[in-house]
């Protein structure tokens, strides 16, 4: 199925717009999460999978009232507790999060302070505790350095793959695509917190997201890559740019087809999955829209301004095409 015929659109033209665009929200993603670091020692939200706590799920009998919740945890001593409702208002769900110092002395403590204190309140038949998740500090300071490791090896893996199967310029691109993708989705959650949008924490489940998504932005740029390559073999004679801009039209409509309905799949997770699914969902959203993005204002226009500044005029310079693979 082809949408675009006949498309030719001088993407290389509007290079300067895209530069603005993804400067824009990459500086508005690193501002975020500075402040953020300053607030709170970490560039981003933390989830108690990486900060350490206790994560406590508590069904009721009657529709909950979050602030006298927190009333509640406030009287009991409880301090920094957060308070989320599910978004199905009929199942009478919360979701009780507490930071790593109610943990440390027993990992039951911060199961049995909620209990405790939602009975006081509310009652023993009132509420039920249906799930507790708790992790300690050590194990979460662990994984967050394994998350962020399993990122960069990733992309690394990533550049020498390209390096060896195109050239290294081709691999350099696609990784600061990808590392730009990353930045922008990872800097969102910063950028939400600071605007008083709560509860959305990078967790397992959205270092998974991020993965995905590095994966799914280059599979999607070594497409462009390798039209502009079999392209570049076919037309010596076309400039670059030239040369860029149809590759990209070219592979326009897949690039559409696919992304438009991976976002629709994402895009119904995230608005009918729930609490639990939204920091998961909310990066694929993000992500997504980002790394097709990238894929035509950032790799691609990166292979031109390397040649530009290696052979210093757009016009005459001809980026070699990639090595024919050997089988």
């Amino acid at each position: 199925m082809e949408l675009f015929r006949s498309v030719n659109v001088d993407w290389l033209g509007k290079k300067w717009y895209f530069l603005a665009f993804s400067l824009i929200f990459s500086v508005a993603g690193i501002i975020s999460m500075s402040a953020h670091w300053a607030k709170t020692g970490s560039p981003v939200p933390l989830g108690v999978d990486f900060k350490g706590g206790t994560q406590v799920e508590v069904q009721f009998k009657q529709a909950p009232d979050t602030e006298q919740i927190r009333q509640a945890t406030a009287a009991a001593g409880i301090r920094d507790a957060s308070i989320v409702n599910y978004d199905i208002p009929s199942h009478h769900e919360v979701l009780i999060s507490l930071p790593e110092q109610h943990v440390e002395s027993s990992l039951d403590t911060g199961q049995q302070q909620i209990h405790d204190a939602l009975r006081a309140k509310f009652g023993e038949g009132a509420f039920e505790i249906r799930n507790v998740s708790v992790v300690g500090p050590t194990v979460g300071k662990q994984l967050e350095k394994q998350a962020t490791l399993a990122t960069l090896y990733s992309l690394l893996g990533m550049l020498i793959y390209l390096w060896f199967r195109f050239q290294l310029i081709y691999g350099i691109a696609a990784v600061v695509a990808c590392f730009h993708d990353t930045l922008i989705t990872v800097g969102s959650f910063a950028l939400l917190d600071s605007f008083g949008f709560k509860g959305m924490e990078i967790s397992l489940t959205v270092i998974a997201a991020i993965l995905t998504l590095v994966g799914y932005s280059m599979n999607d740029t070594i497409v462009v890559f390798d039209r502009i390559r079999e392209n570049l073999r076919l037309s010596r004679r076309e400039s670059l740019a030239d040369v860029v801009n149809r590759s990209i039209n070219q592979t326009l409509s897949r690039t559409v087809l696919t992304s438009g309905l991976t976002f629709l799949t994402v895009l119904s997770l995230f608005v009918f999955g729930g609490p639990v699914l939204r920091g998961f969902s909310f990066a694929l959203v993000v992500g997504i829209l980002i790394g097709t993005y990238s894929s035509i204002a950032v790799a691609a226009p990166m292979l031109v301004a390397w040649q530009q500044w290696r052979a210093g005029s757009s016009k005459a310079a001809v980026l070699p095409a990639a090595k024919r693979s050997k089988v």
